[in-house]
């Protein structure tokens, strides 16, 4: 079966096109707060594929995700919009109310979660820095910072006087001079933070996204275990439960 799923977040949307498992395209590209206006250009590219399934992972409001359902509709598959549950394939939510809770922090869990006595602490590291802890099958909660460029771009925003050009996050030791004191203690305080949580509740170490390889260079006493296209296999994970589910 050859399968499109989609990633539409808050300023991106990724895209993977699978043919029984293995990867034959994939791409991201600004969305430009229009997700919508984008997939349409894509749209007859998709077409010519002859998709079988058609997968969503969406932070958008429900106004732009109708919007993205009827532009997806033009490929006559089937179309499947993953949603948090309280309980889904065994994983259980620690939100009361889960339409608070991200659909991307809950596939990234979904797609590592299998052991019912492993501990997983699965921190995406993309615009923002996520953490989530499970134990077993049950989600403990977590936490969620601004990650590295945001905090830059917020001491820019607010400090008068210091002007930060664009520059390698990558080192922890202490600046001397106002660049790499920016950088390095912004990094330092998150990577402090994840191992605080750590300490608190020991757990496998999983690190998704964009910075993931440079917070697992200062994580490596934790053996962490880096994973490319997390939210893919979460999605996938998603579809595979909801269609076994449909046959039953």
């Amino acid at each position: 079966m050859k399968n499109l799923w989609l990633d539409i977040g808050n300023t991106r949307l990724k895209y993977w096109i699978t043919e029984n498992d293995q990867v034959l395209e994939h791409a991201a590209e600004l969305h430009l707060q229009s997700p919508a206006d984008l997939l349409l250009g894509l749209i007859q590219h998709f077409k010519s594929l002859e998709l079988n399934a058609v997968g969503v992972s969406s932070v958008q409001d429900k106004k732009n995700n109708d919007r993205i359902h009827k532009i997806l509709k033009f490929l006559n598959v089937p179309i499947t919009f993953a949603k948090v549950h309280p309980e889904y394939a065994g994983l259980r939510c620690a939100y009361e109310d889960t339409s608070k809770f991200g659909i991307d922090r809950w596939l990234q869990m979904l797609a590592v979660v299998r052991n019912p006595t492993q501990k997983y602490c699965v921190i995406s590291c993309g615009t923002a820095l996520t953490i989530d802890l499970t134990d077993g099958f049950q989600h403990l909660g977590g936490y969620i910072l601004p990650n590295l460029h945001l905090q830059r771009d917020s001491l820019i925003q607010n400090t008068k006087g210091i002007k930060i050009p664009d520059a390698a996050f990558g080192d922890m030791t202490p600046g001397c001079n106002t660049i790499d004191a920016v950088h390095h203690g912004i990094l330092l305080g998150l990577v402090s933070a994840v191992k605080q949580v750590l300490h608190d509740f020991p757990a496998q170490l999983i690190l998704t996204g964009g910075d993931a390889a440079l917070y697992a260079k200062h994580l490596q006493a934790y053996q962490p275990q880096v994973e490319s296209d997390l939210l893919l296999k979460g999605l996938q994970s998603f579809w595979q439960h909801r269609l076994k589910d449909t046959v039953e």
